[in-house]
């Protein structure tokens, strides 16, 4: 007999360690794309909406039809606290996948933040609710409930290949996506971004009109005077 479940779902992947995710969660979104070679951030469109934009935590995966929430909302039994809810919608634009009573009972069940790559809508309730949602947009009108959809597995959200198990870190200037298997990569390099970051501000505290070395690599590459 086919298998006629509107939902599949993964319960069991790999976890950073609760250590490894505070690491991330201390460093701005821009310092985590430097130690992660430069990428990782979701299209620039998906942001925080709501007062609250800061977080950080272990993603868990939601693929959602568009005009459909029924794989969110079957999400929530499977987050632990601390999750972030990412749910991909194919850039759906015409409903919202999320509101205010979805994403209070996210945070009843521990949820840290919740992006999509779709609409959220009842913004003032979102605020209300107190964590941070991000999206592509507002929009009241409602979805259904009916799949199908997908929980745990691997999405592409934002123009980034999300699989549970990844970090997820945000603030007020984007979401950024770290890899699993990348953690503890982006954690090491982290320090020296830290330092490159901290002389670069004591250089414009003192006056420099150009990085250290720009100038040079300027001369170096070439430049053509056209007057």
């Amino acid at each position: 007999m086919a298998n006629t479940a509107a939902l599949s779902v993964r319960r069991n992947f790999a976890r950073p360690s609760a250590e490894s995710v505070e690491s991330i969660a201390r460093a701005p979104t821009g310092w985590v794309v430097d130690a992660n070679g430069r990428t990782g951030a979701l299209d620039y469109r998906i942001r925080a909406l709501t007062r609250a934009t800061k977080f950080c935590g272990v993603a868990l995966t939601v693929q959602s039809r568009g005009r459909d929430n029924l794989a969110p909302y079957a999400a929530i039994e499977y987050a632990r606290p601390g999750d972030v809810i990412v749910v991909a919608t194919g850039d759906y634009q015409e409903a919202s996948v999320a509101g205010d009573v979805m994403i209070g009972m996210m945070k009843n069940q521990g949820v840290a933040a919740f992006v999509t790559d779709g609409l959220v809508r009842d913004i003032e309730g979102l605020n209300g609710v107190g964590i941070p949602v991000c999206a592509r947009g507002l929009c009241p009108n409602s979805p259904h409930k009916d799949g199908p959809g997908s929980i745990g597995l691997p999405i592409t959200i934002g123009g980034v290949v999300v699989d549970s198990g990844d970090v997820v870190t945000g603030d007020e200037n984007g979401i950024v996506i770290v890899a699993r298997e990348a953690i503890d990569a982006v954690i090491a390099a982290l320090p020296e971004v830290a330092a490159k970051e901290k002389k670069m501000d004591r250089m414009v505290a003192d006056g420099a009109r150009l990085p250290m070395g720009i100038a040079e690599m300027i001369r170096q590459k070439g430049v053509r005077l056209l007057d």
